[in-house]
Formats: structure tokens, C-alpha cells, sequence
């Protein structure tokens, strides 16, 4: 069973990859394994949890490979020969190919503590996944406890919380959404999250899990607190982050470390032939091109865009992970790119930091409310490195704003130059934008520091 190209995974990097190679050299005949009954629209589930719409609705059509001539096989690679381009699959059927695409992708982790095998905890990522949880709030639950406070925990708790449950919120960090908000931007979603009823344990962590008949009955704070749960009914939920699905790999000759697969700027792996994209990879930041970590669908589709361009002879690069993202807490919305000014400090960087807050409507306007930009730079020259964004609106158009900017190599000179509109229901007047004022007051903050600098040397991008 010989075939041009392979692809071992069917999420958003194998089907951009498969979908953008038939695009460019249709004659190219390529084959997909996927054991899952469907891909998904992994950000959506917890919405279909809530209950917004019909669940289905986040399982993606095999048209989307199957209706540009790939060939979609729906079984497992159970095991792998990289240097030959051989796979095996979970029926015994041997396929080759001249080319191997990776894209399995990543798994949700649990800590290595006692009772995270039993039936009543759950992960977010598969189906099977999202059906145990709806199942599980249908049968009665009353309390949840949810591991972890970023954007996967925080929209987790908003879904049972919606649907009826007492929610606790657990996590190892001072505040929520630690990898995208610094202590000085995320007040405002505990206080929203307190507001609507979530229970919020941070600077804790979960020890262990007590059971009754392969239940958790239990839960164990690193203080000693215990949560109690009905095992009969109620649940806990982990969303601690992800680890690279990588194990098919090990002993192969595969280059990899933590993250995953290491590959180079055009998707290339250690191995000729072999090429892998998204989640299972370990990638750098387009910043400082160190390694970064950070597991999005919106970094596995250029991924997969750039594979599939290089497989076909037209040739790209990939300029390294800016991590822009965005969530919600209830009427927040909440977004963030770039390092976070903690993170950039941790990778050596000195660091400027500005606000711009204005309303999110012409004040008079009935509905206006709170804008809160942040915007971190580099002190050596001013270049834009990471921004926080939260308010009431919309602030996904703001953030990739920002992103553009840290992507550009924009410096704080440049960005305080932005040209913007202004209308009474989408801006503040003219006479302000939040990007543009967190811009001149990192530079104003700069300067009260006693550390001056001429405005007419600096340059508007390095």
C-alpha cells in the first residue's frame, strides 16, 4: 500500500497540511490516519457542555480531507519504521510511503497522584471526553472541582457553573490565567469569577484523591483542606495543560525533547522524509527563538500551511510562536501575546511596561465599559514583546493588533504612531486609543525612571 504522502494524525495541523498540499499539487496522492470517530472543535466544547448549542456541532466532517481526494483511514498507527517511511496500523495492514507528515498532536496531563484513575475524573479534549461530562451533569452532579485555572479551567467552570453545579477552582498559581495575564491585569477575572458563585482555591495544589468503589469521594489540598464530593454524582475535572503524543516515536531515532518533536524552520524533522506540525512538535518563540512552550490551534495551522507549502516545492518558513490568545469570564473577555512582563523578566529580558484604559464606546453611549491594555518592551530598544488585553467587547481585533507589532518588531515609537478609527458603538473618541496611550506611557514610564532617552533616535522598528 504505497502512497506519495503520509500523515499520521487528523487535527488541525494534519488537515491544514493535507488540505493546502492537494491545493498546491493535486496529483499527489495522500493517505490520513485518524482513529478518533472525528475531529473537533476542541475551544467550542465547553460551550456545547454549557449547553449554546447542539454538541455535534464541534465534531468536524470527514469532507473537509475527504472532498479534496485525501484518504481518510480510520484506524490507529500502532507502530512506526521513520527511517523506511512504514507504518503499521491496528488491523495489521502495512502502508509505505514516500513521505511522512506527524501531527498527532497532544493530550490533556493529569498529576501523578493518587486517584486520578477513577471513573468519576475527567480531561477536556476527546469526544468521549465531552460526552462523560455532559453525561455526568445530566445524571445529577451537584459540585465539580476543576484543576487548574487557565483558559481550559476557567471556561470548564463557567459550563458547570452555568448548568446548576457548586464549582471549586483549584489551582497552583496566585491568580487565573497565569500564563496570560500578569497579577496586575487578572483581578479583574477572579473578581468576575467570584462574582457569578465559582469557589476559588489559588497557591494550592491537589495532593491526592480519596474513593470510594473507584470514585472520588475526596479531594486533598496541599493545605489540608478537603473538598468533599458525592462520588455517586459529582466530578473532578483536570486541565493542568498538555504533553506532546509522541510515544509512537520513542527508540525511532526521532529528535525530541519535552515539548516534542524538534523541528526545523520549514517543519523538518532530524529525519529526511520526515516532516511533523502542531502540538507534537517543541517550537521556538518568534521573540527571542528560544523554545517556548504553549500547545494552540492558531500556531498548528501556519504550522501545517508552511509543511505543506516546503512538501510541494514552493518553499516558507516559519518565523516561531507569538502565542497570541484569547478567552472569556463571563462578560470578559480576556486576551494576551508575546511574554507576559513575568516570563519576559524569566527569559533575561528588562522589561518597560504601559497601560492605556479607556471605555470601550464613546462614554455617553449606553453600554460603554471598561478597556484595560497592557503592552511589555524590551528596555534595551523599546521593541514590543507582549500585551494583555481585557474588557467587555470583543478584544481579539486589539490583541492581533498587538501581535502584528511584536511580529513586525515594532518598538513602542512605532506603535504610538498607530493610525486608528473612532465611532461612537466601536471606540473610544478620537481623541484616544488604549494601544496608543499604553504605548507613549511605557515610554513616559521609562523616563520618570530617571533614564532618558531623545524621541527623534528612536527607531519606529529593529
Amino acid at each position: 500500500m504505497k502512497t506519495d504522502v503520509l500523515i499520521i494524525g487528523g487535527g488541525p495541523a494534519g488537515i491544514t497540511f493535507a488540505r493546502k498540499l492537494k491545493k498546491l499539487k493535486p496529483e499527489t496522492t495522500v493517505k490520513m490516519f485518524r482513529p478518533e470517530a472525528h475531529s473537533m472543535v476542541y475551544c467550542a466544547i465547553p460551550y456545547a457542555i454549557e449547553g449554546l448549542f447542539d454538541p455535534a456541532k464541534v465534531l468536524k466532517r470527514n469532507e473537509l480531507v475527504t472532498d479534496v481526494g485525501v484518504e481518510l483511514v480510520r484506524r490507529s498507527v500502532v507502530k512506526v519504521d521513520l527511517e523506511a517511511k512504514r507504518v503499521i496500523d491496528d488491523a495489521g495492514d502495512e502502508h509505505e510511503a514516500d513521505l511522512l507528515f506527524i501531527a498527532t498532536g497532544a493530550s490533556p496531563l493529569v498529576p501523578p497522584i493518587p486517584g486520578v484513575t477513577s471513573d468519576n475524573v475527567f480531561t477536556v479534549k476527546r469526544q468521549e471526553d465531552m460526552e462523560g461530562l455532559m453525561a455526568a451533569l445530566d445524571a445529577g452532579a451537584k459540585r465539580a472541582v476543576v484543576v487548574g485555572a487557565g483558559a481550559i479551567g476557567i471556561e470548564q467552570a463557567q459550563a458547570y457553573r452555568t448548568r446548576g453545579l457548586d464549582v471549586v477552582l483549584v489551582d497552583m498559581a496566585d491568580r487565573a490565567l497565569p500564563s496570560m495575564l500578569d497579577p496586575d491585569m487578572a483581578g479583574a477575572v477572579r473578581a468576575t469569577l467570584k462574582e457569578h458563585g465559582i469557589d476559588i482555591r489559588f497557591s494550592k495544589r491537589v495532593e491526592r484523591l480519596t474513593q470510594q468503589n473507584n470514585r472520588v469521594c475526596d479531594v486533598i489540598l496541599s493545605d489540608g483542606e478537603r473538598l468533599e464530593l458525592d462520588p455517586s454524582f459529582d466530578f473532578v475535572c483536570f486541565a493542568v495543560g498538555m504533553k506532546p503524543d509522541v510515544e509512537l516515536f520513542i527508540d525511532q531515532g526521532l529528535e525530541m525533547n519535552r515539548d516534542g518533536i524538534v523541528v526545523d524552520n520549514r517543519m523538518r524533522t532530524n529525519i529526511p522524509g520526515v516532516y511533523a506540525a502542531g502540538d507534537c512538535c517543541s517550537y521556538v518563540s518568534g521573540i527571542d527563538e528560544k523554545p517556548v512552550g504553549g500547545k494552540l490551534a492558531t500556531n498548528a495551522v501556519p504550522m501545517g500551511k508552511i509543511a505543506a507549502r516546503v512538501v510541494a516545492g514552493k518553499d516558507d518558513e516559519y518565523a516561531g510562536f507569538f502565542n497570541g490568545a484569547a478567552t472569556c469570564a463571563y462578560n470578559l473577555r480576556v486576551s494576551s501575546t508575546g511574554f507576559t512582563e513575568e516570563l519576559a523578566q524569566q527569559r533575561g529580558f528588562g522589561t518597560i511596561v504601559g497601560y492605556g484604559e479607556t471605555t470601550t464606546l464613546f462614554p455617553m453611549m449606553p453600554g460603554a465599559g471598561n478597556l484595560k491594555v497592557k503592552i511589555i518592551a524590551d528596555a534595551h530598544d523599546f521593541r514590543i514583546i507582549g500585551a494583555q488585553v481585557v474588557s467587555i467587547l470583543s478584544v481579539t481585533d486589539k490583541i492581533d493588533t498587538l501581535s502584528l507589532a511584536i511580529q513586525r518588531r515594532m518598538t513602542l515609537k512605532g506603535l504610538s504612531k498607530l493610525s486608528y478609527s473612532a465611532q461612537p458603538w466601536q471606540s473610544f473618541f478620537p481623541a484616544r486609543s488604549a494601544i496608543v496611550e499604553a504605548a507613549e506611557n511605557a515610554m513616559d514610564n521609562f523616563s520618570a525612571k530617571g533614564r532618558p532617552f531623545h524621541y527623534p533616535e528612536l527607531m519606529e522598528c529593529v
